[in-house]
């Protein structure tokens, strides 16, 4: 006789949902919340190292200055204003260039800034070297080009320089190239 039992078949329980318990939400839930809390400070130094870069450099922005009719071969000093920015700080910055024509007509701006330890300098201003630009804190002297004659390590920085409309824009300083 056959047993009813002997053929039994495994009885298969259909797949459950694995449910979380109270210890593993608590545990998920808090990791959560601490890694929030920990990130928090983080992104903003994040975001600060990383907005400079995210900017875009333009070409640099061009003040108008003088009309170029009123240049002559003599250096005449102009001042012209600078809008800052320093965060949500706003200012203007007065500053000042040399300006001059050559024999040939074209146009020369040499910032004012003593290359020896960052005086003022000025044209015509010592009667013993005359036809200079002459620093009156340490002696230092420049050529009409800004090469440095005496004291001052380097040349006079220039200005970039652009002819629009008759009129002279300056824009960022950058290292003299005239003079060797």
């Amino acid at each position: 006789m056959s047993n009813q039992n002997d053929h039994h078949e495994p009885s298969e329980k259909p797949p459950g949902r694995k449910e979380m318990s109270r210890r593993q939400f608590l545990a998920y839930t808090l990791g959560g919340a601490t890694a929030f809390m920990a990130m928090s400070p983080v992104l903003p130094m994040v975001r600060f190292a990383v907005d400079p870069i995210l900017h875009k450099k333009g070409e640099g922005e061009f003040i108008k200055v003088v009309e170029e009719s009123k240049i002559t071969d003599e250096p005449q000093e102009f001042s012209f204003e600078l809008q800052q920015q320093d965060g949500w700080y706003a200012s203007k910055a007065t500053l000042t260039a040399w300006i001059r024509k050559d024999e040939q007509g074209k146009i020369y701006a040499l910032s004012p800034i003593c290359k020896h330890l960052g005086c003022t300098v000025g044209w015509n201003n010592d009667k013993n070297f005359p036809d200079e630009y002459h620093c009156p804190c340490h002696g230092a002297r420049y050529n009409k080009l800004g090469k440095n004659l005496a004291v001052a390590p380097k040349p006079l920085d220039t200005y970039k320089l652009k002819l629009q409309d008759g009129w002279v824009y300056l824009g960022q300083v950058e290292p003299n190239t005239e003079v060797k």
